[in-house]
């Protein structure tokens, strides 16, 4: 075949180069770009967080109702969220539903997967989704055998082209549904990360929450909406809506977010700190908030507010968000929020309490990556006695941690807050 001229060449060479610009472009400025905010100013003050106003606010707001007739249950690190979890599973007869970020191969791994086989022999359905992203540290030889062992596993958005534009929009949720009548939300993945009770470095600090009643029903909304996107199945029937009813008098409203629709977390947390009067505690292993949210929690400040945040300290998996979650420090120091840094291990809880009557539990951080990309659940619960159980659990760990101060900030040199503001470039992919 004779060769192209010479010229025809280059023009070919160049329609490529230019062919795979365009699509550099596209995968690094359109697919890991953010969704929009659709809040431009914090949200002004209004009804207190006490107020039965606020609750029918937020019902109306997010379009998720706020359930009676449910029983939460408080379950703190590892060892006692595993056996809680894997004692459900282990009596389960009509199905198994379970979304999570994390599961990554090791000891816990395998427990969990002889479970879920154990009953998908039993002839329970066994639906299990993870996050790609989140799942890449699993072992092909774990994935083969839950397959083999008749378990339904998908990946949720795994790299291929026709995901290519939503690759940075991950499932953050953790949800657990057994039977359609007990679920279980919270911060934990399945990974020997959480073995233990928090008692050192190599322990993480995390809390989970077991759940009966109605609102179980929108937990298994949560795992089934992402469901069809990953398989295309559609659940039905009572094997996974059955018949709910009241197992408790704790009242609790779901709110979930979906990449590529409003930022239903992101508004809601700005809703509820607009509505406190006397306290703001908020856990969270990554404190990488948006300006909106500083400025709510300065605004809070104004109003005569007591802001204390728990975040965790130099035991961390993830230096970058340690560098660049300090960039607003200062001016929040300043105002007089209360910064701890939690000493023990990683603090990998997720909590924000308004005042002494509302609580949100669940997967959501307090950074940019929930507000924005991530698909993330989360319980509002309204309930005074639970309420008053995070908060004791809060400030336990409050008193395992030490309290940023402004010598704290003084120390670290004019180079460091300049790398810490090149960083701050990422805070939403972080």
């Amino acid at each position: 075949m004779p060769r192209l001229p010479h010229r025809f060449r280059r023009k070919i060479r160049a329609a490529i180069a230019g062919f795979l610009a365009m699509f550099l472009f596209w995968f690094f400025v359109i697919a890991l770009l953010p969704y929009r905010r659709e809040l431009r100013r914090p949200v002004p003050a209004a009804t207190p967080a006490c107020d039965p106003q606020f609750a029918r606010d937020m019902a109306g707001l997010y379009g998720s109702p706020i359930l009676d007739g449910n029983s939460i249950e408080t379950l703190i690190n590892g060892d006692a969220i595993f056996e809680a979890m894997l004692t459900e599973i282990g009596q389960a007869q009509t199905s198994i539903t379970f979304e999570t970020y994390i599961y990554w191969s090791g000891q816990i791994a395998d427990r969990f997967c002889d479970a879920l086989i154990a009953r998908a022999q039993a002839g329970v359905p066994v639906k299990v989704l993870v996050d790609w992203a989140g799942g890449l540290p699993m072992d092909d030889d774990l994935i083969d055998r839950m397959h083999e062992g008749g378990i339904n596993l998908r990946m949720f958005r795994p790299m291929r082209p026709r995901t290519l534009s939503r690759l940075n929009n991950r499932t953050h949720r953790k949800v657990l549904v057994v039977d359609g009548k007990t679920g279980f939300i919270g911060g934990v993945g399945i990974a020997d990360v959480w073995l233990g009770r928090a008692r050192n470095p190599d322990e993480w600090r995390d809390t989970h929450y077991r759940v009966t009643g109605p609102v179980v029903a929108l937990m298994q909304n949560a795992f089934a909406h992402n469901w069809v996107e990953a398989s295309g199945e559609v659940l039905r029937g009572t094997d996974f809506y059955p018949p709910l009813h009241p197992t408790g008098s704790t009242s609790i409203q779901m709110v979930k977010s979906n990449t590529g629709s409003r930022n239903e977390i992101h508004l809601m947390f700005m809703t509820a700190i607009a509505a406190a009067q006397r306290s703001i505690r908020i856990s969270t292993p990554y404190f990488v908030p948006d300006k909106i949210a500083v400025n709510q929690l300065l605004e809070a400040r104004a109003r005569g507010v007591t802001v204390d945040l728990l975040i965790a300290g130099k035991n961390t998996d993830s230096y970058l968000v340690r560098r660049v979650s300090r960039l607003s420090w200062r001016t929040l120091i300043d105002a007089g929020v209360t910064i701890h840094e939690y000493s023990p291990t990683f603090l990998h809880a997720k909590l924000v309490v308004i005042d002494e009557c509302w609580a949100s539990v669940g997967s959501a951080n307090f950074d940019e990556r929930s507000f924005r990309l991530n698909d993330e659940a989360n319980l509002n619960v309204y309930d005074d006695a639970f309420v008053a159980e995070q908060i004791r659990i809060f400030e336990t760990d409050c008193a395992a941690a030490r309290q940023v101060t402004h010598s704290d900030l003084d120390r670290m040199g004019w180079l460091h807050h300049a790398q810490n503001a090149a960083l701050g470039l990422l805070k939403p992919h972080l």
